[in-house]
């Protein structure tokens, strides 16, 4: 496909309104300067300089969505009744996220991800602890029951919906079955972005696993062309779905869907691999624009390679980083031949 054609395709990701149903989180960057030893203990006394807040898990493939369709984009999760609720509300309000669909759970956390670095005058900055706030335990009935019975309208009024699941307990079996059954009710794209538990997305349209999950899954390596076709195979038609996209970092990606009948697989290699920095929240980028291509109308291969140009952006940076539509559309002129 020459880059004209690749452009006028990119350009209808920009319709599609996503749903993005999981467990929402921000990320506390919190920065200090090297001060002095404690007289307390032997512990290192950092000068605050300033905290950043970053959209993490779901919040960070909402906050793709954003930034790719210029905020049609609504974020279904929960938050607790504490310091961090707001500043979560805020940060996905401020990114353009709607947060018409997210619960408060009194008997849950808001979900955190603290991280203190420091650093000296002749040394980068380090990252130097991690404080996790959040809880992995399923939904209680009365929570659960909140969100299934919003369910149906909220997946109504988007095109696609996105099931971003980082295992802290909202994307439970009950609102996953029922998130795919009303979604097949009204044509609706849903793709999961999973880890593990495979089975429970079986009937998605798409699943967006990595390699070593996908291994897992299947009980060995992929460690060659034949392996591969049998792992996507089993994978793909044990779980009925429509397409199947394992991520295989500088591998590339492989695409598996279905063809007059018969399993297609189209591979193709990591854009842009040299120039990997951070791999953080690359995941999300890929289920993001991979849901919007297929949401726009783009055959799977299309959102796939536009799913490929974003991972490749968000790698070039630290942290999470959401891909800005013009961004993708600059990345299109940095391909040369590859596809």
């Amino acid at each position: 496909m020459d880059k004209k054609r690749l452009k006028e395709k990119l350009e209808l990701i920009k319709e599609p309104k996503i749903l993005v149903i999981g467990d929402f989180a921000i990320d506390e960057m919190i920065y200090g300067d090297t001060e002095r030893i404690s007289r307390e203990a032997p512990v290192l006394i950092l000068l605050h300089s300033h905290t950043n807040i970053i959209l993490g898990t779901a919040s960070n493939a909402a906050h793709n969505i954003s930034t790719l369709n210029f905020g049609k984009v609504s974020a279904m999760g929960t938050y607790g009744d504490d310091y961090h609720a707001p500043i979560l509300l805020n940060a996905l309000k401020e990114a353009g996220i709607s947060t018409k669909y997210m619960v408060q759970d009194n008997s849950r956390p808001t979900t955190v991800k603290t991280r203190i670095s420091g650093c000296c005058s002749q040394s980068v900055t380090q990252q130097m602890v991690r404080i996790d706030r959040q809880s992995s335990a399923p939904l209680s009935a009365d929570i659960e029951n909140k969100v299934l019975e919003m369910l149906e309208d909220a997946i109504k009024e988007h095109d696609g919906v996105i099931l971003s699941d980082y295992h802290l307990g909202f994307l439970t079996d009950k609102i996953v079955a029922s998130a795919i059954k009303i979604a097949k009710k009204y044509n609706k794209v849903i793709v999961a972005d999973v880890q593990k538990d495979f089975a429970k997305y079986n009937g998605a349209t798409a699943i967006t696993p990595n390699q070593p999950d996908s291994e897992k899954y299947v009980g060995y390596f992929i460690k060659d062309e034949e392996t591969l076709d049998s792992a996507g195979s089993k994978i793909f038609e044990e779980l009925e779905l429509q397409n199947l996209l394992i991520t295989r970092g500088g591998s590339g990606m492989a695409l598996f869907s279905k063809v007059d009948g018969k399993i297609k697989k189209d591979i193709i290699p990591a854009f842009n691999k040299k120039e990997v920095f951070d791999v953080t929240g690359a995941g999300d980028t890929v289920v993001a624009t991979f849901t919007l291509g297929l949401c726009a109308g783009l055959d799977a291969r299309d959102a796939m390679i536009f799913g490929n140009l974003a991972a490749s952006i968000a790698i070039r940076q630290f942290g999470c980083h959401s891909v800005s539509f013009e961004e993708l559309k600059q990345e299109i002129n940095n391909l040369g031949d590859k596809l």
